[in-house]
């Protein structure tokens, strides 16, 4: 029946994938729009249960996650390369690290750069530190870090690393299924491999219309300071909109050389707009703050990693670690795609250190620059907690009308709000595209427009079930199908690289033929026999 429906609609697709995905989309937002307030009570009762019973079960799983990447880093197979034997990687290591910075930038840094610093610096989480202190403002950017630092990139690192592998060693398809082949083997092609795709499309779709939900909170703040723009959901509505219309327009043109030019564009302002908060704000408390953060966070990493609120009634890390969590785990499909493209070539251990330490050492300058001058704004008397704890999204406004130039800073941040909104729906839209469809079938416009006008529609619909919570109850519920799904993704991994390392293809590990019997000799990257080297796979 779907592929009849499929011919009738002139789509190219995995028709089980695509249609279940469509289908949910499709459901959530018919239910959602006239029944908004019953929807968000559902879905924070929801959280409110996951976060109560699971919240553990998050934390737990994102630092083993890091953990098992470094030490597949630093570990004996950290040599295999991602690809063949003599591979060597498509981009300099400048290029490679530009481009990891471009995946990190957008609105999730602009919306929290400086409204997480100083909600912890006026209200922290830990008993005993007082409000407003210099024991705050320490904790506030040690959090901050560690929100958007090593463990954020752990999300995307691990599915990134898993779909190099299985796409450029063994010639899988780039998809998440793929990943599962060790496990699953010859399954993955089948109805239990839709369902793990059809999973990861819908964390990708709410995951993205989640940050454009914030991305259009944050543009709606830019532009009442700006030209008096109201301020309220149905403007924020207009806005998804019509930054959805021009994403739709964009794919269907196939603009795509357009879009890495705005890409880069948008490096470029983010970079400007902190150079000049760096040069006109307190430049010494900045960088002496960027110095003193780093041995916070290390000193503070190994029992904050572990922190569960056992002994404290409080929500605070349903409203701050568990939604990172869970909504960074949403991202993981996009993301992870997004860097295994650019990262053919590359050792195992290269790519692992790459992706967790130079993000995570932006995010570090980022948040020094943003928050250790908000917080140094609110010691001097400006009333910033106030208005961010009213409305995060207007946190960096009042703290750029605390610096000269004012309009120039706050125009840079309305440009670059804007252009990662358009570029982030318009790849978004690719990578579910390619999710849902075979890789030998071509990308319809249709089908990449449709998906960008779900993520509009979906993002919009949240924010009249009720803003940033819906957002945040939404995400944090979603969430946690795939984060048990990442944890099958690194026993799968695990399981491919043992057989790699002592000269067995997966193919032989899927179908069992990899017997712990055989006693093979350990294989070097220089030595893995040819039929491990796809030699097919899209060089991206």
């Amino acid at each position: 029946m779907l592929d009849r429906l499929q011919r009738a609609l002139g789509l190219q697709t995995i028709p089980g994938v695509f249609f279940s995905a469509a289908a949910i989309a499709i459901i959530f937002v018919a239910i959602a729009i006239p029944m908004d307030q019953e929807v968000a009570a559902f879905f924070g009762s929801l959280t409110r249960w996951v976060a109560r019973y699971l919240g553990w079960f998050y934390i737990l799983s994102v630092t083993a996650l890091l953990v098992y990447l470094l030490t597949l880093a630093l570990g004996r197979y950290g040599s295999i390369r991602l690809g063949a034997d003599d591979a060597r990687p498509d981009y300099s290591n400048a290029t490679w690290f530009t481009m990891l910075f471009a995946a990190g930038i957008g609105t999730i840094l602009m919306f929290w750069g400086v409204a997480e610093p100083i909600s912890h610096f006026s209200a922290p989480p830990f008993p005993g530190v007082e409000a407003g202190s210099e024991d705050a403002a320490r904790q506030a950017m040690t959090l901050a870090l560690y929100h958007f630092g090593l463990h954020t990139w752990t999300i995307f690192a691990l599915p990134g690393l898993a779909i190099a592998y299985f796409a450029y060693r063994h010639a899988l398809p780039m998809r998440i299924s793929s990943l599962l082949y060790p496990l699953l083997g010859e399954r993955v092609h089948g109805p239990l491999g839709q369902v793990v795709d059809v999973v990861a499309v819908l964390g990708t779709l709410f995951g993205v219309a989640t940050s454009l939900g914030l991305g259009a909170m944050q543009l709606n703040s830019g532009l009442h300071f700006l030209f008096g723009t109201p301020t309220s959901a149905g403007v924020q509505v207009i806005l998804i909109t019509v930054i959805a219309g021009i994403a739709g327009i964009s794919v269907a043109l196939g603009l795509d050389s357009g879009i890495r030019r705005l890409s880069q564009l948008n490096i470029l302002l983010a970079l400007l707009l902190a150079l000049l908060i760096a040069v006109f704000g307190p430049s010494l408390l900045i960088f002496e703050g960027m110095v003193e953060t780093v041995g916070a966070y290390l000193d503070d990493l190994p029992w904050l990693a572990f922190w569960t609120q056992t002994w404290t009634d409080s929500d605070w890390q349903r409203r701050w670690t568990i939604f990172y969590w869970a909504w960074t785990i949403s991202w993981a499909p996009y993301v992870g795609l997004f860097i295994a493209r650019i990262s053919r070539g590359r050792t195992i251990r290269e790519f692992i250190c790459g992706v967790l330490l130079a993000p995570t050492l932006f995010t570090l300058v980022w948040f020094s620059i943003f928050g250790l001058s908000a917080i140094q704004a609110e010691m001097s008397g400006v009333a910033l907690a106030d208005q961010v704890h009213q409305d995060p999204s207007v946190a960096v406004f009042v703290l750029l009308e605390t610096l000269p130039l004012t309009t120039l800073t706050s125009v840079l941040s309305v440009m670059i709000i804007i252009i990662f909104f358009t570029t982030s729906a318009d790849s978004a839209s690719l990578v579910i595209d390619t999710l849902t469809r075979r890789d030998d079938q071509p990308s319809l416009v249709r089908q990449r427009v449709f998906w960008a006008a779900a993520q509009g529609l979906i993002a919009a619909t949240l924010l009249l079930a009720g803003g940033l919570d819906a957002l945040q109850n939404v995400i944090t519920a979603l969430g946690l199908p795939f984060c048990i799904l990442l944890l099958f993704m690194a026993v799968s991994l695990g399981r491919a690289l043992r057989a790699d390392y002592r000269g067995f293809s997966v193919e032989e590990l899927a179908h069992g033929q990899v017997y712990p019997e055989v006693e093979a000799t350990p294989q070097t990257t220089d030595t893995v026999e040819a039929q491990h080297v796809p030699e097919t796979a899209d060089r991206g």
